[in-house]
């Protein structure tokens, strides 16, 4: 009988507000080394932590769209232990009375939709991190993470499957981002997950589960989804026993190692945090949250197809990540010209990010002059093939480029004088005699290159549609 895998996630979120969860000191990523610390973060003894109040509500936004009933008196707890990157010996955590409870996130896979429950959110302090030196031998910890807002993401553990778990992933790395709360930066840990997976054979009882910690791509995840699984049914299938454990991913060496043995929560001592009041929400606080509620993903993709009349493909493409649906807005309200600025978006926009391997985050593109181009593009000022070099500009100029003195300058607008071109296709049939023959005794393939050949004399900027119709008129004579 096959193995089934049986997966639960426990994603970690740093929340994008400015300062830190119990402290005034910044969040900014990176910096040098414990400069971004004060007594508070660090756990100095005679310091009282105070609650972030924006924290909290972005906390309380990220609940109320994943479909939380919302805690209305929810409290932290500390939760002890001894790590060297997190200095004052405990985490000020929620164990008992988490701010949000059975959410849950639905997820397109091949047979349809499935919903992901989410057990849990809570909100905790981010731990500090190690650098380990060249050699191996120094470790030095970086206390500037330290005091960083988290909210912790629990999930029932209702995944089969490694590609469940990136859509699950992908779609609340979506949700977050359109609430603006976290900007999901995964090579910086903004976004991290903790995988909890065991295998069993269908019938007979849930295996042991195994923990791996910190992960932070998907195309890791998966990896260490897939490896894991394997290690296990290979151990079971040699007659071994899983031991529950927490276990480190190393996605250079495409394995899982040992770390220690897994944590209970009674090995972390949990008592209510003394220096934290708890807190009890009003219905207005709850009422105004959810008026401010932006419109989310799947409510922006059935607009995009009712309102501008895009594919559900287009749509789909255009509101996975709020950087481009709020580009594809902002130029379209400028030109009114949606389908188009869709359409080089989803071809020559994405070719661009890839080729110069630009993170959609960074993207400096201005919807005044996208929306200019769009314009010139659909007056027929310029042909495509010369739009692709303009837009090059467009791409990696930002509201700095000028379309149309550039193409001006450069001597881009498209020819469309018939007799000019008329000219040239004669020229060019006169040259290429035996091309000739061969389309008029039914190869007609090689219009292509004889429309190409016109294409290079006009240097690229003649209207390809007159061309065809013009060389075939003179073929056919």
């Amino acid at each position: 009988m096959a193995w089934e895998m049986v997966i639960g996630l426990e994603v970690h979120v740093e929340l994008s507000t400015a300062t830190k969860i119990f402290c005034g000191c910044t969040t900014e990523f990176g910096g040098e080394p414990n400069t971004h610390c004060c007594p508070i973060c660090m756990g100095m003894p005679g310091t009282l932590p105070v609650l972030n109040k924006r924290v909290f509500e972005y906390a309380l936004k990220a609940g109320l769209a994943l479909n939380c009933e919302i805690t209305r008196y929810n409290k932290f707890d500390r939760k002890n232990y001894f790590y060297p990157d997190l200095p004052k010996a405990y985490q000020i955590s929620q164990l008992y009375l988490p701010f949000a409870r059975d959410g849950h996130i639905d997820i397109d896979i091949e047979s349809g939709k499935k919903t992901i429950r989410i057990h849990e959110i809570h909100m905790e302090e981010d731990a500090g991190k190690l650098i380990h030196s060249e050699t191996g031998n120094e470790t030095y910890p970086d206390y500037n993470r330290c005091g960083v807002p988290l909210i912790e993401i629990v999930t029932e553990p209702d995944f089969r499957s490694a590609k469940e778990v990136v859509a699950y992933l992908d779609k609340l790395k979506t949700t977050l981002k359109y609430l603006g709360v976290s900007d999901c930066k995964m090579q910086e840990g903004s976004l991290r997950a903790d995988v909890n997976l065991s295998v069993y054979r269908p019938g007979e009882a849930l295996g042991t589960r195994t923990e791996m910690k910190n992960i932070n791509s998907f195309k890791a995840i998966e990896r260490a989804i897939e490896y894991e699984a394997k290690r296990q049914i290979e151990v079971l299938e040699s007659g071994g026993q899983i031991i529950q454990e927490t276990r480190r991913w190393d996605d250079n060496q495409g394995k899982s190692f040992a770390m220690r043995s897994k944590e209970n929560a009674q090995d972390y001592r949990y008592f209510p945090e003394p220096d934290i009041p708890p807190i009890s929400i009003p219905d207005e606080l709850l009422e105004r949250l959810k008026a401010e509620q932006p419109e989310l993903c799947e409510e922006k993709k059935a607009r995009y197809m009712k309102d501008f009349g895009l594919s559900e493909y287009d749509a789909d493409k255009l509101t996975q990540d709020k950087v481009l649906a709020d580009l594809f807005e902002e130029t379209t309200k400028l030109c009114g010209e949606p389908k188009e600025v869709a359409n080089w978006m989803l071809t020559q926009l994405l070719y661009e990010m890839n080729d110069k391997a630009v993170e959609i985050e960074n993207l400096i593109i201005s919807p005044r002059v996208f929306a200019e181009f769009i314009n010139i593009i659909v007056a027929g000022k310029v042909n495509k093939n010369v739009g692709k070099e303009v837009f090059t500009h467009v791409f990696a100029d930002g509201d700095n480029f000028d379309v149309n003195d550039y193409i001006i300058k450069n001597n881009l607008v498209m020819i469309d004088d018939a007799s000019a071109i008329g000219d040239v296709v004669k020229k060019v049939i006169e040259e290429n005699a035996t091309v000739v023959e061969e389309y008029r005794a039914g190869k007609t393939k090689v219009l292509g290159f004889l429309v190409g050949q016109c294409m290079k004399r006009l240097k690229g900027k003649a209207n390809p549609e007159m061309i065809n119709k013009i060389m075939i008129a003179e073929l056919n004579r």
